[in-house]
């Protein structure tokens, strides 16, 4: 498969669009505030899809986060990037989607000194399906129920990535 350019949209800090650049090159120790979502996949049961980030990515590798991130090319709306990175990460076609924290916004710093400064409205959406997930991608996934997952982001949220911890907080406040 041969690598395309993808572009990440640049923000102001009254999340105004400033202009794009290349996804490869953003993310840095000084990355700017960048548009992005993130997506909670749940079954008809109820359940949430937990994956765990594949080894080989550049921040967080192998630590559990929520069902699959993204960010919207320049001309993209947002629900057309959830639709594309579901089938990108998981191979999953999602349904009903709809906003659930429309105003997230974190900034965190890896291990590795690689900085996440996200706009990042978080979505929920539904599955009808297994997922196949792209292994450059997602190392595991386990569908869990909130009633067991919000407990975990509140006592031990060093096991998942710090969005997935306060984006859980949010959607599952208070446990």
């Amino acid at each position: 498969m041969s690598h395309t350019s993808e572009l990440v949209v640049l923000l102001d800090d009254e999340l105004n669009r400033i202009g794009s650049t290349d996804k490869d090159t953003v993310h840095t120790t000084q990355t700017p505030l960048h548009l992005a979502f993130s997506c909670y996949v749940e079954d008809r049961a109820g359940n949430v899809l937990m994956t765990r980030r594949a080894l080989s990515k550049r921040t967080w590798p192998g630590v559990w986060t929520n069902s699959f991130c993204g960010h919207p090319a320049p001309e993209e709306s947002m629900d057309a990037a959830v639709q594309r990175r579901a089938v990108e990460e998981l191979g999953l076609q999602v349904h009903d989607i709809r906003t659930a924290l429309p105003d997230f916004r974190y900034r965190a710093e890896s291990p590795e000194g690689i900085v996440e400064n996200e706009f990042c409205p978080v979505f929920l959406a539904t599955a009808y399906e297994q997922p196949t997930p792209n292994p450059s991608e997602v190392a595991q996934y386990v569908w869990v129920p909130w009633e067991r997952i919000a407990p975990v982001a509140r006592a031990t949220p060093w096991i998942l990535s710090p969005w997935a911890a306060e984006q859980i907080a949010a959607l599952h406040s208070p446990y």
